[in-house]
């Protein structure tokens, strides 16, 4: 079976000490990576933290032993990043604890550059920080300012730009707000006294809004093609936030929920949204689609979905989500803190779970989709194996054998209508003499349930919807869920896919080209399948429409894969076939 590149574990591993976080890659002038890290022999935030670099010839398949950019002895040194301007230099910026307090998140904005690739680097600079009333109001009062960056800089007309975090608390991470460092003549500076730095947007207060939540932190920014300045963060909302500055920084656009195309808001955890721009102008965008209003440190971080942004008028775009990563465990802690590469047309990944870093190779073809799914408007025949219509209630008819589910996966493809949506009235079945199968059937709020079974009882999770995955476990034979409440329409004719993905172990659902969220009723659309599932196949394969089922399936496809978000939403644009 062919490698998923999803699956992280076939990622390259990056070298650590032991923990490691914000493994941020910049391709340096000799065509070597040049990797930044946050690392240490303990746990995150312990003694001995400190920032390092390793150079790659390989594109991150073999790495350098690790480069110090400070020393372990040093006091605490965290979240570096880096940039390479034209002429080679590389720059490392990074937070500096030069005071002494007891915390990751504070002190000074150091950085040093290096004139030889990564290999050696320069004696420590400053970046001088404007003081603030969230700074005078910290519980240092201002003495020390709290603040942190999980930004790359980006370049445009000569300057840096990067985003950061300030806040109340060095360790708690309370009550924050976000900040443009821009450094001028920054391209161009032959000693870092020639860069003149501001902080901004003018003033004494941040960039936020307490409609959202106190929490505004991990902005990373990039630059559309005019210079507006688009700026992402996390909140405790359950959703991304963006806010844009068409004046370089000086004042911002009060910051709103991120949103689809459609004018859907976005979801995501405490967890680091990470925005992105490849060398064509379109956009990337690093989420975990789904609105848990905590850290997420564990489930709540896997897999990562990724959706492709186009500029339109001064604002982005946004796609509708694809699964750019997954640990197939989702006992385990997510992954987070990405970094994106793009080089000779060839893209790449990074990530780190606290304890592990790699990279990985992204299917061009994921890119793709993710970047036309606006014109996409194809019929998707790769994998069918069954396509036929219509079908009234009471018809029965023979499907073919379905994937194994251990790795393989299928899809499931209706155009149907319903004149009325009944509770508890069956849609369609598989399931025979064994119970074996799947079962569609009406549910409560215009839903329809969807339920799968090996016929085996096992124990493993119903629902992942807190950041303790034990709690959710339950023994259960059959798997269950639902479509968001009220998704479904009488007198409509609907586009209803169900994708049954086997490797990453995630069942979703779309409808008329949009990928079912949770909405406002729960924190996620999307659902783990049982990590054991395999044959779900009864020995007969027949299905057959419900006997009082209240519409018409004018279509039905299945398909012997997963598909794509992207090639159902091109299924969806093609219409209903002749």
């Amino acid at each position: 079976m062919t490698r998923d590149l999803r699956n992280i574990n076939y990622g390259a591993p990056i070298p650590s000490e032991n923990y490691v976080d914000q493994p941020y890659v910049v391709v340096t002038n000799d065509g070597n990576w040049l990797c930044v890290l946050t690392t240490g022999p303990g746990q995150e935030s312990q003694e001995n933290q400190h920032v390092v670099a390793s150079i790659s010839k390989d594109q991150g398949k073999t790495w350098s032993a690790l480069i110090d950019i400070e020393k372990s002895t040093e006091p605490i040194n965290s979240w570096v990043t880096a940039v390479v301007v034209p002429s080679g230099r590389a720059y490392a910026i990074y937070c500096y604890n030069q005071d002494g307090i007891s915390s990751m998140h504070g002190g000074i904005m150091a950085f040093r550059y290096s004139d030889d690739n990564g290999l050696t680097w320069s004696e420590r600079f400053q970046v001088p920080m404007r003081l603030t009333k969230k700074d005078r109001e910290n519980i240092e009062g201002g003495k020390t300012q709290f603040w942190w960056c999980i930004d790359k800089p980006v370049l445009y007309n000569g300057s840096v730009y990067l985003g950061i975090p300030k806040i109340h608390n060095g360790w708690r991470l309370d009550d924050d707000e976000g900040w443009l460092i821009r450094g001028d003549h920054f391209v161009d500076a032959q000693h870092p006294d020639e860069i003149t730095w501001h902080t901004l947007p003018d003033g004494d207060v941040g960039i936020f809004n307490p409609e959202l939540g106190l929490i505004h932190e991990e902005q990373n920014v990039e630059v559309l093609s005019e210079g507006t300045l688009y700026m992402v963060n996390r909140t405790v909302s359950g959703h991304p936030e963006f806010a844009t500055s068409k004046d370089n920084g000086h004042t911002w656009s009060k910051p709103a929920k991120m949103y689809y195309a459609d004018g859907r808001p976005m979801k995501n955890p405490r967890a680091c949204p990470r925005m992105w721009k490849a060398s064509n102008g379109k956009f990337l965008f690093w989420f975990h689609n789904n609105s848990y209003p905590g850290w997420g440190n564990a489930n709540n971080r896997n897999p990562v979905w990724v959706s492709g942004g186009i500029e339109k008028d001064g604002d982005i775009l946004w796609g509708e989500p694809e699964i750019l990563l997954y640990d197939p465990d989702p006992t385990v802690m997510g992954m987070s803190y990405p970094d994106f590469i793009e080089q000779n047309g060839h893209y790449w990944a990074t990530e780190t779970q606290k304890m592990v870093a790699r990279s990985h190779k992204i299917d061009p073809t994921l890119l793709v989709g993710v970047w036309n799914q606006f014109d996409a408007n194809r019929r998707v025949d790769n994998g069918v194996i069954f396509d036929a219509g219509p079908f009234s209630a009471g018809a029965t008819f023979e499907i073919p054998q379905l994937p194994s589910l251990n790795g393989g996966g299928f899809t499931l493809e209706m155009w149907i209508e319903f004149s009325a949506l009944w509770e508890d009235h069956p849609v369609l079945t598989t399931m025979g003499k064994r119970r074996k199968g799947f079962n569609i059937t009406i549910a409560p709020n215009h839903t329809l349930k969807f339920e799968m079974t090996d016929g085996q009882v096992r124990r493993w999770f119903d629902i992942l919807d807190g950041p303790n995955p034990a709690a959710s476990l339950k023994s259960t034979r059959i798997w269950n869920w639902t479509t968001d409440e009220w998704a479904l329409q009488c007198g409509k004719i609907h586009h209803l896919v169900w994708v049954v993905d086997g490797a990453s172990k995630v069942s979703s659902f779309m409808v008329d080209g949009k990928l079912l969220d949770g909405a406002t009723t729960r924190t996620q659309g999307w659902q783990w399948i049982n990590y054991y599932f395999e044959d779900i196949n009864d020995d007969d394969r027949i299905a057959k429409v419900g006997d009082r089922f209240p519409g018409k399936i004018y279509n039905l496809r299945l398909y012997n894969r997963y598909l794509r978000t992207s090639e159902v939403l091109s299924n969806y644009h093609a219409g209903l076939p002749k």
